[in-house]
């Protein structure tokens, strides 16, 4: 594992969790606890998270928020809030710094005897064989060599040198304005439990900014400023303190960090090469508003663990592989996508897409259409893989495409399965143990048990009725249908009346076989 930020944590603890043992690499000395960086955690990141024991503390400790409002200037334009298909015990968002994400995770690595934390280590080549990757690292002792079955890169947003090790380019643009970030201390009840977004605000004319309620009494504020902004010389003059006072008011505060930044959009053009898979920052970089970098980066490593679990224990051939990076280069073509849509809003490029964007925002207060038309960020969301090699689709549940802000897709091949609680636990929590088969009443849970995999690769048959009395409302299910569920909580297949091949055939698909497995 290159790479001990959120996203390498997380794709340690989850391999772990498939019992492969993991070598956790990074060049710091240390770890680094400063700022608040990725504050905002979604609903099914938490979800992964608590996969390895760090979910539930993470949302106890974070700032719960489920509304969004959004205002021009100093009127409220609308407010928006996240919807639901199941039963989750999480919240939609958590805000929370990215260092004491880290540090959770880093106590749950600590309980972990299957990943080995070596600091200072910085990888300075990478090379493949048959059988293997060979990394060869710099140390304060000098040259060192570790040799692994696969690799997971996750080298934050500073990976150059490691996508150049692997012949990976990272096209895209960087954006010239900048965001000057301040995380500050203070007694601001009225804004604890939303996220409020401003349009031409009187205190940043012109241009926007964001508040986001972190714990502790401490608020991150985000203001879109122009090339060439002098932080120092904010400070020396007092214009910062005219920023915060602008948001905050009257209230006593205290400027915990702050940072000026620029946003980039950019996607590494593989994702996996060979042995080796590269995710989080390190293979694609987009603005921050709507959150999903890190929350992003998680469902990376997540979908990297069970994928190099099963070719591993030898459940999947090597073939599985490539369909980590047809899965998730999608997944950050669609960030990509969503949040250029939004920077293009937010910095008009153009004096006829300035008077565009000002006439959306005047008659948004009072015209429905105009207000849909306004973006200031569509949240973190799940990417949904209906159309991956590993899904078989099902005519009678076409996907509609993305959906409405706040809403999720209906059930269907390719979507996450919603969560309910069960007699035995969480259906997700279930679900991640290996494939599952969710019978209904009209299908004998005994014929297509079989069929789905070879011997050897975990399965567990749940009927509808072993779930809840509400788990074919949730899905839309019918009697006579089996749902197959992959490592990840994802539903591969929804197979009606199917006999043993039509199993077979979704298994296969699943697990990237050329074949039908043969029990």
């Amino acid at each position: 594992m290159i790479g001990n930020g959120p996203v390498g944590q997380t794709a340690a603890l989850l391999l772990a969790r498939w019992r492969i043992p993991v070598v956790l690499l990074d060049a710091r000395p240390e770890r680094e606890l400063v700022g608040s960086k990725s504050i905002c955690q979604q609903r099914d990141v938490l979800d992964i998270w608590e996969s390895v024991g760090a979910g539930a503390i993470i949302a106890r400790e974070g700032v719960t928020w489920t509304t969004a409002r959004t205002y021009y200037r100093d009127h409220e334009l609308f407010s928006g809030t996240f919807e639901d298909a199941g039963v989750s015990p999480f919240p939609p968002f958590v805000n929370i710094s990215q260092s004491r994400t880290e540090q959770i995770l880093d106590e749950r690595i600590a309980a972990q005897p299957l990943i080995d934390v070596r600091w200072g280590h910085r990888v300075t080549g990478i090379e493949q064989g048959p059988d293997g990757v060979r990394l060869t690292c710099t140390t304060a002792a000098g040259e060192v060599e570790l040799t692994a079955g696969y690799a997971v890169a996750c080298p934050g947003s500073h990976g150059d040198d490691i996508r150049a090790m692997l012949g990976v380019t990272f096209d895209g643009h960087s954006f010239d304005d900048r965001f000057l970030i301040c995380d500050i201390r203070a007694n601001l009840p009225d804004a604890a439990q939303e996220r409020r977004f401003y349009f031409d605000p009187p205190g940043n004319p012109g241009r926007q900014v964001l508040v986001h309620p972190c714990p502790d009494s401490t608020f991150r504020i985000d203001w879109q400023v122009p090339d060439g902004f002098d932080l120092a010389e904010e400070e020396r003059t007092g214009r910062l303190d005219q920023r915060i006072r602008s948001v905050i008011g009257d209230a006593d505060y205290e400027v915990v960090w702050r940072s000026v930044y620029r946003f980039h959009s950019r996607v590494a053009s593989r994702m996996r090469v060979g042995r080796v898979l590269l995710a989080g920052d390190g293979a694609h970089l987009v603005a921050p508003f709507g959150a999903r970098g890190l929350n992003s980066g998680v469902a990376d490593a997540e979908n990297a663990a069970w994928k190099i679990a099963f070719v591993r224990h030898g459940w999947a051939p090597e073939a599985l592989l490539e369909s980590y990076h047809a899965e998730r280069h999608a997944a950050a073509l669609e960030n990509l996508a969503v949040t250029g849509a939004t920077m293009r809003f937010l910095v008009p490029r153009t004096e006829q897409e300035r008077q565009e964007r000002q006439d959306i925002l005047e008659r948004a207060g009072h015209d429905p259409a105009a207000a849909a038309a306004v973006d200031s960020g569509r949240l973190s969301e799940p990417f949904w893989y209906v159309d991956s090699p590993l899904t078989t689709p099902d005519p009678r549940r076409p996907f509609a495409g993305r959906p409405p802000k706040g809403r999720v897709p209906r059930p269907a091949p390719g979507i996450l399965l919603p969560d309910l609680p069960t007699p035995a636990g969480r259906l997700r929590e279930l679900c991640r143990a290996g494939i599952t088969l969710l019978v209904g009443p009209g299908v004998d849970p005994e014929r297509v048990r079989g069929p789905v995999a070879p011997a050897g690769v975990p399965v567990r048959v749940l009927t509808f009725d072993d779930v809840s009395p509400d788990l074919a409302g949730v899905l839309q299910a019918e009697p006579d249908e089996v749902w197959v569920i992959r490592p990840d909580a994802y539903v591969a297949a929804v197979l009606k009346q199917p006999n043993a091949a039509d199993v077979a055939a979704a298994g296969a698909r699943l697990l990237a076989c050329e074949t039908a497995p043969v029990a």
